[in-house]
């Protein structure tokens, strides 16, 4: 395959990806802020949206304050946010126009079709049920885009690079997700634990789909270190870090031997999961969840690197 072809399928995936997580966080951004007044935090939880989209710093230089208007346009329809909803359906929708005998019709209708709604949208301001509707809509577009490709897609390299850029932005997404709840959105004085912390876990956990695979697994009240042991180590939680971590490397294997060689991009990703294979999550809470995400991120980015560099350059 062309590089350029396996470039625009592994960014095709990875923004839609990425426009389906920023759903998902505003959606639990939009439900932590609507807490009663008992369970409201000192915090700012549009802020903690900002920084799980890994946006606070850009949107710092264009607004003075995170208040839902605000947030919710930036991330949603300002143009000048390359990580927009907006822009994600239209980077992706560019990019399945340049491959598009590559694609099924399914997978291009989808896209195609998220484009053309986001084009008749009257205004940009979206509130309450509203927001509510939108976000709903987002998702089930990444759901279906997802869903056609597992369903009608021939399972060959076009499928894995698809699959990658998918697994890859899944997995920092996850990861930021959890980063923030624990670092950010509790405010120090409050007792972990307590009624906010339930009710801000319990809003992660519902942004990610796991709320119900969490009281499955575990059948107990929700404990932050069950909570990131789904997330990170359980491979049987699609969107935890190991599960993308089993998917990624059996896609480089597929692919290492399609094409005969073996690359840095491989290396990486098998060290990564056997990081994630071999870690307790009672020593990742000892040496510090924050520090294990961060390095996770990092290892995460290095391996997006070297899938560019071994097979899109």
């Amino acid at each position: 395959m062309l590089s350029r072809t396996a470039e625009n399928l592994f960014w095709l995936s990875r923004y839609v990806e990425r426009a389906e997580s920023l759903a998902r966080i505003l959606e639990a951004t939009q439900r932590l802020a609507s807490l009663p007044v008992a369970y409201a935090g000192s915090t700012n939880e549009w802020e903690s949206a900002l920084a799980a989209a890994g946006a606070l710093q850009a949107f710092a230089e264009k607004h003075e304050e995170a208040t839902a208007e605000t947030v919710v346009d930036y991330l949603v329809f300002d143009t000048g946010n390359p990580s927009s909803v907006v822009n994600c359906f239209e980077v992706a929708r560019h990019n399945a126009r340049a491959v598009r005998t590559a694609l099924t019709m399914e997978m291009w209708e989808t896209i195609n079709g998220a484009w053309l709604e986001l084009r008749r949208r009257p205004d940009r301001k979206l509130l309450g049920e509203e927001l509510t509707r939108f976000l709903g809509w987002v998702k089930e577009v990444g759901l279906r885009f997802d869903g056609s490709a597992s369903r009608t897609m021939l399972r060959n390299d076009i499928y894995s690079f698809s699959r990658l850029g998918m697994l890859l932005e899944r997995a920092d997404n996850t990861a930021r997700i959890l980063d923030v709840k624990y670092h950010l959105l509790l405010p120090e004085e409050t007792k972990v634990g307590g009624g906010l912390d339930y009710y801000q876990w319990s809003a992660i956990l519902r942004a990610v789909s796991a709320l119900n695979s969490y009281h499955w697994v575990y059948r107990q009240s929700l404990k932050p270190w069950l909570i990131a042991d789904l997330l990170i180590l359980n491979d049987q939680m699609p969107r935890s870090l190991a599960a993308c971590y089993n998917d990624m490397t059996r896609h480089l294997d597929d692919l290492s031997r399609g094409y005969g060689r073996q690359g840095p991009s491989q290396r990486i990703a098998r060290a990564t999961r056997a990081r994630l294979e071999n870690a307790k999550i009672e020593e990742i809470f000892q040496t510090g969840l924050h520090e294990f995400v961060t390095s996770f991120i990092s290892d995460n980015n290095r391996l997006g690197s070297a899938i560019t560099e071994q097979y899109l350059a």
